[in-house]
């Protein structure tokens, strides 16, 4: 244990973690040493002499190539991490060094990106303009890899129902609802009221299988006796959503907050269907395992203090 330690603390390089990622990459010495632009003998002894050095076999070697032991996957792990930090540091210098005071990356789900979030980035802009906000929107599966990888401050959006990961934060910013929506034209949109049947008789945007809505919704169409319908598409993307209800009869649904955006800008209807079952929490994630830079802290609190005014107005939650 005292040689591990040693040797992590004086001997271990960022060469080393460039090549346990790159082996975990590749999964070859010889396209390992080809991305390094090093030979591949001189590849073969970096890894022996790491693995000497901490007292682990890291890889197995096959006639097929190299595959991580338990040992190299905790490496590879902790080497992606750092990485991630380093170069996270080396932005932040060159954006300080260009006159930015600070860099902030925020994931994106399709609760916040129409509407919270720019409000907030508005926010953080007047007090911080030289900070820069790089976004990414996407789903959550595509953005909790690199919030772990360290390539993401923080994911705002639709909070997972149990959870996101042991390994990271959530805080709920405030509770929203559902709502049907369709285009401004649409024949259900010129109702008072509207039942549940009456939503089968339409084509259907729906959120893809395995998505966070997906399930709630289609026990929503079940509790109400309406067969999951045939007729639709899928998709969690706002703008084609928006788009589509537009130029067809299809019925779609959308957070409270989007669809009042999209609603007051006259582009869809928010038809008159209460959804109590689905209220979701819309929040932040961020990693326990990395500090969070003064530029992501003043994000997140811009987001909390945007997020203020609906936390107040939302509902309690309703049970299943």
């Amino acid at each position: 244990m005292a040689q591990l330690d040693w040797y992590i603390r004086a001997n271990l390089k960022p060469r080393h973690l460039q090549m346990l990622v790159s082996l975990d990459d590749f999964r070859n010495v010889g396209k390992v040493a080809a991305s390094l632009n090093v030979s591949q003998p001189a590849v073969s002894k970096a890894l022996a002499e790491l693995e000497r050095g901490l007292g682990l076999s890291l890889f197995e070697r096959s006639a097929r190539g190299v595959n991580p032991t338990a040992y190299g996957e905790c490496m590879i792990r902790h080497a992606r991490s750092v990485l991630g930090d380093l170069a996270q540091a080396r932005d932040e210098l060159r954006d300080l060094m260009q006159g930015a005071s600070g860099k902030a990356a925020v994931g994106a789900l399709p609760a916040a990106a129409p509407a919270l979030l720019p409000r907030a980035v508005a926010l953080l802009k007047q007090r911080a303009p030289g900070t820069t906000i790089f976004i990414r929107e996407g789903t959550m599966d595509t953005l909790l890899p690199e919030l772990r990888a360290g390539k993401l401050d923080l994911i705002v959006g639709t909070l997972p129902h149990n959870g996101a990961g042991r390994d990271l934060e959530e805080k709920i910013l405030f509770e929203e609802r559902t709502t049907v929506v369709a285009g401004r034209s649409h024949p259900l949109a010129k109702l008072r009221k509207l039942k549940w049947p009456e939503l089968g008789n339409y084509p259907w945007v729906l959120p893809p299988a395995g998505s966070l809505l997906r399930d709630p919704l289609e026990d929503a169409f079940q509790r109400n006796g309406v067969p999951i319908p045939n007729n639709s598409i899928e998709s969690l993307s706002v703008h084609v959503i928006v788009m589509y209800l537009q130029i067809s009869n299809a019925l779609a649904c959308l957070s409270r907050e989007v669809a009042r955006h999209y609603e007051e800008l006259g582009l869809i209807a928010i038809l008159p269907l209460e959804l109590p079952k689905l209220v979701r929490p819309v929040g932040m994630t961020w990693s326990r395992a990395r500090a969070l830079s003064p530029s992501a802290t003043l994000m997140m609190q811009c987001l909390e203090e945007t997020a203020q005014p609906r936390k107040s107005q939302a509902p309690a939650r309703a049970t299943a």
